[in-house]
């Protein structure tokens, strides 16, 4: 492999743990406020998140790469309210799109197929991860401080599946 895409691999699988970590942060805010079912939501998308990670980490080792660990920066832990923490959520995931579209931009350059293919699941995962920020944001700027709304999504978003 193109030593150039196993370190940028090897960064985004600092980055993927790092939003598993942001993530949980966020659960621990919830779990705070007494909102179970989002601190639920967000610990379920930070082991989705480690999954990722873990999926990059495979990966680098099936083709016999060396896989670095890099350190991980602490997530913020203070938020304001539950559209906040929404917020910073789908910011987080827009950019983890445009590391993801890097990636596949310089296995594209270095013509590695099999990471090219690799990628395109992550591409396609981006999408869903951004719907779903932005579906719960708007769901939140919707209900604004009815706080018997904030409640009922917290009872809905408990039901996601690990």
């Amino acid at each position: 492999m193109d030593k150039k895409l196993v370190k940028a691999i090897n960064e985004q699988i600092k980055n993927e743990l790092y939003s598993s970590y942001l993530y949980l942060s966020m659960a621990a805010y919830f779990e705070s406020k007494n909102l179970p079912g989002f601190g639920h939501w967000m610990r379920v998308q930070a082991k989705e998140e480690n999954e990722h990670g873990m999926k990059m980490f495979d990966f680098l080792a099936d083709r016999g790469e060396r896989i670095a660990l890099e350190a991980i920066s602490q997530p913020p832990s203070d938020f304001s309210s539950a559209q906040e923490v929404f917020e910073e959520t789908l910011k987080h995931e827009k950019k983890v799109t445009a590391l993801i579209n890097q990636l596949y931009d310089i296995a594209s350059k270095v013509d590695d197929k099999a990471s090219q293919i690799f990628l395109q699941w992550f591409i396609t995962e981006q999408i869903e991860e951004e719907k779903n920020a932005n579906s719960i944001l708007e769901t939140i700027k919707s209900i604004k401080s009815y706080s018997a709304a904030l409640i009922m999504l917290d009872r809905e978003l408990a039901k996601r599946g690990k």
